[in-house]
């Protein structure tokens, strides 16, 4: 990157990076294979940053001088502050009806189930749209993508506030609705920014403040839902959260509008959309550039067909998400009903207390992307996530146990907002760590995907239990024993899940464990196989190889120090191991497997939502019709 294309950006920039791509096409297959470090923090990944930094020493030296250091540190500054302003609008709504529960259900007559219903409708396309938002981004890039999350964030909020004045729970829905197709997309957008402009200037800080941002918006819409309807009326939340959401699109607008002065003044990766640009501008002067320029492009695309071939390390952690989204989400959205009705507080307390549990994440997030950072090649992600299980497993001890006993929710909250508030890092930081980088993407939207579609399922058998119990009893006390009784037994099954959860990350860990062995003897197998005849060769020709390097290790000296991430060669004909992507059928059939039953969870997850909200909704409106 020159000092020109810092001072005044223009082509240049570009022009000189495709170029850089296309003298590297040749490397491009074994660059996106890098094998993964592991979350175990074994072996072959552990120098990948040291292994990165001599890649581009001429950009070094060009940007040596520390005027151009500021200018690139304030551009990438403004970049960020544009990604994390995109998901402010969606954070803030996607909290907003928490602290609302019990006034929807005074003035609007909703049932628990409907209350769910509209949490779940928002989530409900997050079990999908994670995998568009990716496929997406990559395919036409993130200032296309982003502005169509956004838009659509915004005009669901519309919907909604529509839904509102007008005092329907089916307008509401169908706004929640159209609010979800935006929300993943948008927050696979803006890691996805974060990580062009950041990837080699601080990405664990730079991806710890966006999330802490999104975090932030939440903590506040929890806070700050119920005091805006006493202040300003009852519909005072929803005109803020869609101000917001319009807030989002204009600052959408601007970061597009400066996009190319950002990305040519920060010198931020490129994009394929950005590549296929530049292909089509040279494919007047010369099409085989083009060509080339487009085989590029190409192979920086996701190919969600792949998923099957990530491994049994992979689809546990997927498991593992699952029952995340099933303890986490769910409980932050009821916990003010819970609270309030458990132990007899009111509303506005209860909306204050519970508004608690998202404040973790803003102290807990930069510390744990920090440990994660400084104790890279340890188990350290791990050892975090089974701190995180046991807190919130207490927190829900806690809670299980008679509110005659315990008298305040205020321990469970703590120990939750603790558990809670690093542990979403937690699962981002993992997928590097099992799948290699050419398939973080992929698998960044099989997380989302997953995690929402067990938030969604059991946000919604959660609406279910409570009315369910609440039909079996018809007394009118202020707390009714079939809604004491209805609490305790969702209380039980959030326990249940968390043990669960716990026992997967175990498991998980487990396996991790069992592929390292399994990787340690493949490469001592290939290591004898290919290490005797070079010896024998050496020896035939007077020298001792033992002593002296290959020619593959003098052109990369830093693989040396990762033992099972290397090549070799045997008469002429270069053997490549890499013992990551070594897949047996029987671990590539379990794949198919776990994709056939993800994507029957989905399904599941719709029918149920589709099914509750067709026999809820509709035999209201019957019953009031007639």
């Amino acid at each position: 990157m020159s000092s020109s294309a810092l001072q005044e950006p223009d082509h240049n920039y570009r022009r000189t990076s495709c170029d850089d791509l296309l003298a590297a096409s040749g490397n491009e297959d074994s660059e996106s294979d890098h094998e993964v470090e592991g979350i175990l923090g074994r072996s072959v990944g552990e120098l990948r940053d040291d292994e990165l930094a001599p890649v581009a020493p001429v950009t070094r030296r060009k940007s040596s001088t520390a005027a151009l250091k500021r200018r690139a540190f304030f551009i990438r500054t403004i970049a960020l502050l544009c990604a994390c302003c995109l998901s402010v609008g969606s954070h803030y709504a996607s909290y907003v009806l928490g602290p609302l529960k019990s006034r929807l259900s005074r003035e609007l007559g909703t049932s628990h189930t409907e209350f769910s219903l509209l949490i779940s409708a928002f989530s409900l396309n997050s079990t999908w749209t994670p995998l568009l938002g990716g496929v997406l981004a990559s395919s036409l890039g993130t200032t296309f993508t982003s502005i169509l999350a956004t838009g659509i964030i915004f005009l669901g909020q519309i919907i909604l506030l529509i839904g509102d004045i007008a005092g329907s729970i089916r307008v509401m829905a169908f706004g929640m609705f159209i609010f979800g197709l935006g929300v993943s997309p948008v927050a696979v957008v803006q890691e996805t920014i974060i990580v062009r402009f950041f990837k080699s200037h601080g990405l664990g800080v730079s991806m710890a403040f966006g999330l802490i941002v999104g975090k932030g918006a939440s903590f506040v819409s929890a806070r700050t839902s119920y005091p805006l309807t006493e202040m300003f009326g009852p519909r005072a939340p929803f005109y803020a959260a869609t101000t917001l959401a319009g807030m989002s699109v204009v600052v959408n607008l601007v970061y597009i509008a400066a996009s190319r002065w950002l990305v040519d003044g920060a010198g931020a990766e490129l994009e394929a959309a950005d590549i296929t640009e530049e292909a089509r501008r040279r494919s007047i002067t010369n099409v085989t550039e083009a060509e080339a320029l487009e085989r590029v492009a190409a192979k920086r695309r996701v190919n969600l067909r792949e998923i099957t071939k990530l491994g049994d390390v992979f689809w546990s952690y997927v498991g593992l998400n699952i029952l995340c989204g099933a303890i986490w989400s769910p409980f932050t959205h009821l916990a003010a009903n819970i609270i309030e009705n458990r132990y007899g507080m009111s509303e506005q307390d209860a909306a204050n207390e519970a508004s608690y549990l998202l404040a973790g994440s803003l102290l807990f997030y930069p510390i744990c992307g920090f440990l994660v950072d400084r104790l890279r090649h340890r188990p350290i992600v791990v050892q975090l996530m089974l701190l995180s299980s046991c807190l919130t497993l207490s927190a829900y001890g806690w809670l299980v146990l008679p509110p005659s006993w315990t008298e305040t929710a205020r321990p469970a909250i703590a120990t939750f907002a603790v558990g809670h508030g690093f542990s979403p890092l937690l699962l981002v930081v993992l997928v590097p760590k099992i799948v290699p980088l050419k398939y973080v993407s992929t698998a960044l939207g099989v997380h989302k995907s997953l995690e929402q579609t067990g938030s969604t399922i059991f946000q919604t058998l959660a609406g279910l239990a409570l009315d369910t119990h609440k039909k079996g009893n018809h007394l009118m006390n202020r707390i009714s024993q079939g809604n004491t009784a209805a609490i305790q037994y969702l209380l039980n099954i959030f326990f249940f899940l968390n043990v669960l959860q716990l026992l997967s990350i175990v498991a998980l860990a487990y396996l991790q464990r069992r592929k390292n062995k399994v990787t340690e003897a493949q490469h001592r197998r290939a290591s004898s196989f290919f290490r005797e005849p070079s010896m024998d060769r050496g020896k035939a020709h007077g020298r001792d190889v033992s002593s002296q390097p290959s020619d593959h290790e003098q052109e990369t000296p830093l693989l040396e120090a990762s033992q099972s991430h290397r090549r070799y060669s045997s008469t002429g004909s270069r053997v490549t191991f890499y013992s990551d992507e070594v897949r047996s059928k029987g671990e590539i059939r379990r794949g198919e497997v776990f994709v056939s039953l993800s994507a029957g969870l989905i399904i599941f997850a719709w029918v149920l939502f589709l099914g509750t909200a067709w026999f809820r909704l509709g035999m209201k409106k019957d019953h009031g019709s007639t």
